[in-house]
């Protein structure tokens, strides 16, 4: 049977975003082709040393003052297990929640590490495939989570129901070649249901999301979300209140991690 390579997945809340409050299922997929807040040598060290804890992990990208934050996943997107489809029914069959997810009450969302890596892409429209044959009442809420540097393709883009865009900027420590991409940007604005997600750490940040994006690419503001870089929360007040503020300024949607309030965690909640 087809599988995917998946680090975690579990039944929360959506944090991010627009649809921040609706009851969601993560599948968390494995790998990803950005290094935010670490370096590629850090992310090698960290596959060879599988016990690192989330919550505790800072890039040493982010300790050196290259970055501002850290991918708060990394820890868990470098590991994987290959589950076939079944096991994915299986899980929302044990948690009494499968006719809640398959009429899209709950929302299925695709996260990494990166989902459009092409062998994710594959894997998601070879899922809903295979359980559209298995259950043709299926109506699912089809989520993901992307970085937006590898191009949607246009069978995968009729099955999502919304894509949260989240770009990568100066702050993450990746360098603009490998985290900023015109056309796989483009191809996002396409679909009817998109937002492009922020993480900003100070004002100065909000030049870099103009000049390459909003006004580039000319994306209306109600479009666009910006957030915090939080991952405990210690800080959580201030950061938020500096989002909100910069929203009243710049008019864009302003939002903050809900789940860090609520969990003092950033993954499996």
């Amino acid at each position: 049977m087809p599988s995917f390579l998946i680090s975690e997945d579990f039944y929360s809340v959506q944090c991010e975003g627009i649809s921040t409050g609706y009851p969601a299922y993560f599948v968390r997929l494995s790998n990803c082709n950005l290094y935010c807040g670490s370096s590629p040598k850090q992310i090698s060290d960290i596959r060879k040393e599988p016990n690192i804890t989330p919550g505790e992990f800072r890039g040493d990208q982010h300790a050196e003052g290259k970055a501002t934050w850290t991918c708060d996943t990394i820890p868990v997107w470098v590991k994987g297990v290959e589950k076939d489809f079944q096991y994915l029914i299986d899980r929302w069959k044990e948690q009494e929640i499968y006719d809640d997810v398959k009429n899209g009450l709950i929302h299925i969302i695709w996260t990494g590490g990166e989902p459009t890596l092409p062998k994710h892409q594959e894997s998601i429209i070879a899922f809903h495939n295979w359980w559209k044959e298995l259950d043709n009442t299926i109506t699912p809420y089809y989520e993901i989570e992307t970085n937006g540097t590898l191009a949607i393709k246009p069978e995968l883009l009729m099955l999502l129901n919304q894509i949260n865009c989240s770009p990568k900027l100066e702050n993450s420590g990746n360098p603009k070649m490998l985290r900023y991409n015109v056309k796989a940007l483009e191809r996002i604005m396409e679909h009817n249901n998109y937002q492009f997600k922020f993480v900003i750490s100070e004002e100065s940040d909000l030049k870099e999301i103009y000049d390459d994006y909003i006004n580039k690419l000319q994306i209306p503001l109600n479009k666009v979300v910006c957030m915090p870089g939080l991952d405990d929360q210690n800080n959580f007040h201030e950061r938020t209140r500096f989002v909100l503020e910069m929203a009243k300024k710049y008019k864009f949607i302003g939002l903050t991690r809900l789940h860090i309030s609520a969990w003092d965690k950033t993954t499996g909640v």
